[in-house]
């Protein structure tokens, strides 16, 4: 009996509430619906707003055949969020926390004639498993696909912690590669180990473990995007010389390390990691997507020419490493451990990360191991560390040839001993959205790369948000526009050039995703700061920003072509290529012809309605735009109607006495202006949710901020205070002398 495995998908019964464990299938299906995998309850409402969308149990339900007179059967689910209990004809068979890994039932003993598998699955708050709290929506299901798996007595392991049963470690030695393997059993005799192409080993079982080791003459490296090579790994079980079982999995062959001075080295050669974040949630899906969607995420990917992604914030589906490897894009995977240290949590943890590991640690595209984002926002201390310390360990004890890295929260101090426990680590920064100018990302990296120069850092997050709805001609901070968005970008890509210590920079994030407890932007329940739309139909502009910088595929894009109505006699356009010379033409009249890189300025008078092209070698792109007497009051927020009033009149500002207009650091030099503005700060924290106001302010961050005035902390903070309250403060700092 050889291995056999069925994907079971279809045909299972759902209900949207907790039922007997003994329940049939039409008992389900009455109390619920008839439904097909991948599925997820929260589909609408973990994306429309209010933070209330449905955290709770339900049941799944699905008819299963008869066991084949010899062997095992086993259930393999490759995603339940968050926590599953499996039963079979009634009986408990297994259990399972944590929403992003594969995990395996063995149900032979429980099957009869007629089966029935009912899993119930819970979404619930809890103090004892990641994620609790996070920027993004933790959708309940059986949102990944399962498989029945046949397989004899004899067999690879299918019950260590979701591994493939089977390990290969190449290690590079000269022009060859020595790949150490080993297969976790249950009987057999012996082992064939066999790389395609290459060579072949049996060696025996002992102790329910086989090992061997083959050598790869002038081995073809895994090199990224310009070679992306893997190799395929055969193991066969064999007992009394037949074979019993087989597993295949694809490895690849590479060394790299980080140079703090350097940035990421890949096969002894430079390689920058310049890339996005990923999250895996699409608009109207949820967390239920299918490999056509993947492959869409991927094409996106490699259309920007980006060389890595962070998959956030947690385990990822096996079918995408598949592509990362495939496509030669360096991955920075990662555990849910975010935002919210539990100090009930250390076991989940760890068993995330082990499966995280275990599941994962044969593709190559793989360079590190996240062990938490962000996770002080709620606070730090001695617990902390010492719980990263034991998972950094557990980490290279489970692979000892990866990095271990982390995503800190840009409030944590560059000095604390949290910093320093992953091999490498990121920090995310916001300035120019949150907080500060834009600008202060310079700053700031610069102050931490000429303080500590051994030490290796990069940009984990960074980004703005930006709704296609939302168009600005004169884009500030806060008002959700495209145009901000892509102007942000700009600054920070250049940015990021001129500094190539950056051993890895993730844009935040590739496409809008969802998060319920948001109301931004015009948008309720959603995350804006993806380069595409939710749906991905759309490319921002930021999107062919990036596109321009990184991909070496001819394009040429014109920039605010969803900004049609334009009440500017002469309005600036911007277009974004990767070619060195770019002509501009208005109703095929020429403008101008400009050389530069990847981001071109011009200037066009406007009278009627024009087409507007810009072409750059072969290649051209054209928008549509028109002269009208105001600008669509649709393209902007109420909120931004806020922003817009600081240049009103009635705000005052007398001579020799503060007002919003000036610092902060001059107005905290007054005891009066220093409570007030403690007062401001307040409820600038408040006004992101997501940040604990509790937490204190780290010098280099409180610089930045004091060199803010209160006029721009304001404008940063949107609607957050109404005009009437502005005004109040605005004629309180009036009676301070300065």
């Amino acid at each position: 009996m050889g291995r056999d495995v069925e994907l079971v998908n279809d045909d299972w019964a759902f209900a949207a509430a907790e039922l007997p464990v003994n329940s049939s299938w039409d008992d389900v299906r009455e109390a619920g619906a008839t439904i097909s995998l991948p599925h997820t309850w929260n589909a609408i409402d973990g994306q429309d707003g209010g933070n209330d969308y449905r955290r709770g149990r339900s049941t799944y339900a699905r008819r299963l055949p008869a066991q084949p007179a010899d062997g095992e059967t086993w259930l393999e689910f490759r995603g339940v969020n968050s926590a599953a209990e499996v039963h079979v004809n009634g009986v408990h068979v297994g259990s399972h926390q944590g929403g992003y890994s594969t995990f395996r039932v063995d149900i032979t003993d429980a099957l009869g004639p007629e089966n029935v598998v009912l899993v119930i699955v819970d979404n619930s708050r809890n103090t004892f498993a990641y994620p609790q709290r996070a920027d993004f929506t933790f959708y309940g299901g059986i949102y990944r696909d399962v498989h029945l798996i046949r397989v004899a007595r004899t067999h690879f392991a299918l019950d260590h912690d979701g591994g493939p049963g089977v390990t290969a470690t190449p290690e590079l030695l000269g022009t060859d590669a020595h790949v150490r393997l080993q297969a976790d059993l249950t009987g057999g005799d012996e082992v064939r180990f066999s790389i395609d192409g290459v060579a072949s080993r049996t060696v025996p079982v002992r102790d329910a473990v086989a090992e061997a080791s083959i050598t790869i003459p002038d081995v073809r490296r895994w090199h990224g995007l310009r070679d992306p090579h893997l190799y395929e790994l055969a193991a066969e079980l064999l007992l009394d010389g037949d074979v019993v079982d087989r597993v295949e999995l694809r490895f690849g062959c590479r060394e790299f390390e980080v140079d703090p001075a350097r940035g990421f080295i890949l096969n002894g050669e430079e390689y920058p990691l310049r890339g996005v974040s990923r999250h895996q949630d699409w608009e109207g899906v949820g967390n239920a997507i299918t490999p056509e969607m993947m492959e869409t995420d991927m094409a996106l990917l490699r259309e920007l020419g980006a060389t890595t992604v962070r998959l956030a914030h947690y385990q990822h589906d096996q079918h995408f490493y598949d592509l990362c490897d495939e496509a030669g894009i360096v991955v920075w995977a990662e555990i849910p451990q975010i935002t919210e240290f539990l100090p009930e949590g250390k076991a989940d943890a760890t068993s995330q990360l082990t499966e995280l590991i275990v599941q994962n640690r044969h593709h190559a595209s793989i360079v590190c191991w996240g062990l938490s984002n962000e996770i002080t926002v709620t606070g730090n201390g001695p617990e902390v560390l010492a719980a990263h310390r034991e998972l950094d360990e557990l980490a290279h004890r489970l692979d000892p040839t990866r990095l271990t890295t982390m995503a800190h929260l840009f409030l944590l101090e560059t000095d604390d001993p949290l910093v320093g426990v992953p091999d490498v680590m990121s920090y995310n920064l916001y300035f120019g959205w949150y907080v500060g100018e834009v600008a202060d990302n310079d700053t700031w990296l610069d102050d931490f790369h000429a303080a500590h120069p051994g030490t290796a850092i990069g940009l984990a997050e960074y980004g703005a948000d930006a709704n296609l709805r939302l168009q600005a001609a004169e884009p500030v901070r806060g008002d959700y526009s495209e145009q901000y968005q892509a102007g942000y970008h700009e600054h920070m890509l250049e940015m990021i050039e001129a500094r190539p210590w950056l051993w890895a920079t993730h844009v935040w994030n590739l496409a809008d995703f969802g998060s319920d407890g948001r109301d931004e932007g015009g948008v309720a329940g959603r995350n804006l700061k993806g380069l595409v739309s939710f749906d991905r139909t759309q490319r921002k502009d930021a999107f062919h920003l990036y596109k321009a910088a990184w991909s070496n595929e001819p394009f040429v894009h014109v920039c605010g072509r969803r900004r049609v109505d334009r009440a500017e006699a002469v309005t600036e356009v911007t277009v974004y290529s990767n070619q060195p010379e770019v002509s501009l033409l208005c109703d095929g009249e020429p403008v101008a012809t400009t050389a530069g890189r990847l981001v071109f300025h011009f200037e066009v008078p406007l009278s009627d309605e024009h087409e507007i092209r810009a072409v750059a070698g072969e290649q051209s792109d054209s928008i549509r735009v028109r002269r009208v007497a105001e600008p669509d009051p649709d393209q902007s927020l109420q909120a931004a109607q806020v922003v817009n009033w600081f240049d009103a009149e009635e705000l005052p500002s007398p001579e020799g006495y503060f007002s919003v207009r000036d610092r902060l650091s001059d107005i905290k030099a007054s005891e009066q202006g220093a409570a007030i503005i403690d007062r401001l700060m307040r409820a600038a924290a408040a006004s992101r949710g997501d940040v604990a106001q509790n937490v204190e302010i780290p010098a280099a961050m409180q610089a930045i901020v004091d060199r803010m005035t209160v006029e721009t902390l304001l404008r940063q903070a949107g609607a957050a205070l109404p005009a009437e309250q502005i005004a109040q403060l605005n004629a309180s700092l009036n009676q301070i002398a300065k």
